[in-house]
């Protein structure tokens, strides 16, 4: 009987991937309170945008979204500042923590959101829409970059006939700097449905209309994550391509979330 009930459902997901499914039930069940954090988050880059200096142009946008980690965020600064590409701004949004003393850096632009949110996707749409560079990549403030991160992947993005995003291979680290694996895969939209190998600390992207992260408030039993559905989404209308060099140092942090890979 169990089978039988069950039935339904295992042919739903062998159609259409389970994570979109996941999804699609987010979307539904969480969809009020993702319209108040997208009426916060225009508020919010209005008022920065009124309150501050816009940040500096550059061909790509590094944006790091944080939270109460002072001493990583400026390691995850520096490692995005230490890029062989010079051509950068790096645009840090504090989560309404307050930030803390920061390099100074004429390629670095830092705010802070009038209040917590939570939700990391509000924080890092902030960061996105405040810069107008033509590629934005990506970088939590607990993680690190290789130095040749970025030329590695605006070498792909900027060749003739160049996909509109690509990420790169992860290297997930153990607190004690020790290597656990590293996630390299193929792009493959319909293997992406339904295994978890998307990851947007190794994601740089032309910033389009649709390079936004949901803002649905996603608890570490939401799944899939954030990082999964921009990519995805990104690549129904955008070409994706993987680069299989590891340029993250990703932090296996037994203190916040961290993705189980299934690939």
């Amino acid at each position: 009987m169990r089978r039988i009930v069950r039935a339904p459902w295992e042919l739903l997901k062998r159609a259409f991937g389970w994570l979109v499914l996941f999804e699609l039930r987010n979307k539904v069940l969480l969809a009020p309170s993702a319209l108040r954090l997208r009426r916060f988050e225009t508020a919010e880059v209005r008022r920065l945008v009124a309150a501050a200096a816009p940040p500096p142009a550059a061909l790509v946008a590094t944006v790091i979204a944080t939270h109460r980690r002072p001493d990583a965020l400026r390691s995850a600064v520096r490692s995005a500042l230490a890029q062989s590409v010079r051509d950068q701004v790096v645009i840090v949004v504090d989560d309404g923590a307050g930030l803390p003393e920061l390099t100074s850096d004429p390629r670095l632009f830092a705010v802070s959101l009038a209040r917590n949110t939570g939700v990391a996707g509000v924080v890092r749409n902030v960061g996105i829409r405040l810069t107008r560079s033509r590629y934005v990549a990506f970088l939590d403030d607990d993680n690190l970059w290789e130095p040749d991160h970025l030329e590695r992947a605006l070498a792909v993005l900027e060749s003739p006939g160049g996909p509109d995003g690509v990420y790169t291979a992860l290297r997930r680290v153990l607190p004690d700097g020790t290597e656990r694996d590293v996630l390299s895969v193929p792009f493959d939209r319909r293997r992406a449905a339904r295994e978890s190998f998307l990851d947007t600390n190794a994601f740089v992207a032309r910033r389009t209309k649709a390079l936004h992260f949901s803002r649905l408030r996603r608890t570490p039993e939401v799944m899939p994550r954030e990082d999964w559905e921009l990519i995805h989404r990104y690549s129904r209308g955008h070409r994706v391509r993987h680069v299989p060099h590891a340029t993250v140092r990703y932090l296996v942090n037994p203190g916040s979330f961290y993705t189980t890979w299934s690939a």
